[in-house]
């Protein structure tokens, strides 16, 4: 159950981050689901790999070089999917740092219960 509500809690905060940042669109509800969806897929299988590849880079940047790394995967989602478009990479960074920081501050405003 925690699991579809996280979702639907993603899927809001895409919806929110919409709101805030004109270059973010999302078509409606489902497809911002969806959306949430294929983020959580690319955060789990390429971000890793992306992480350890570009190691070196991040370590120099003591760590800043994560921020487009998760700017690149939100502005690939954008690329496979049809209703969700972001104008550029650099607003996909932006929108990226954004969409994280509104899903934090979205999940900490409901409260939590254990089954």
């Amino acid at each position: 159950m925690s699991l579809i509500i996280g979702w639907a809690i993603n899927a809001v905060s895409l919806l929110l981050l919409t709101w805030i940042m004109p270059a973010v669109n999302v078509a409606s509800f489902g497809t911002a689901l969806v959306v949430v969806l294929v983020l959580g897929l690319l955060n789990a299988v390429i971000r890793p790999v992306l992480l350890v590849l570009t190691l070196p880079v991040n370590v120099l940047t003591l760590g800043l070089f994560t921020f487009v790394i998760n700017g690149f995967l939100f502005w690939l989602a954008s690329r496979f999917l049809e209703g969700f478009e972001v104008r550029s990479f650099g607003w996909a960074v932006l929108g990226a740092i954004a969409y994280s920081l509104i899903s934090w501050a979205v999940s900490a405003l409901i409260p939590r219960w254990r089954a």
